[in-house]
């Protein structure tokens, strides 16, 4: 089955907060959040979300989703930094 992922960018204060409005308003099927420089996070406590300052996000859709529409309510959510590009791939 075909996927279409969006990839952002966002800071460790507001990437949770940005993964949870791509899963619950843009309808991603799954959000990953990954280091951009490729520093590990090793044994985080249990429970715990450690993000890096410069988190890259990853969110997955079905090959039938509106992009347009989804990257239009991501840049409408005022969540990104100003000059924030998006980048999507199926």
């Amino acid at each position: 089955m075909p996927w279409i992922q969006i990839k952002l960018n966002a800071t460790n204060e507001n990437a949770e907060q940005i993964g949870d409005m791509l899963m619950e308003e843009t309808g991603a099927l799954s959000v990953t959040f990954l280091d951009a420089h490729d520093t590990p996070v090793f044994e985080p406590l249990p429970g715990e979300t450690r993000l890096w300052g410069d988190t890259d996000i990853v969110a997955l859709y079905d090959a039938e989703a509106d992009t347009k529409w989804v990257v239009e309510t991501i840049k409408g959510s005022n969540m990104l930094p100003e000059g924030s590009r998006t980048k999507s791939s199926s």
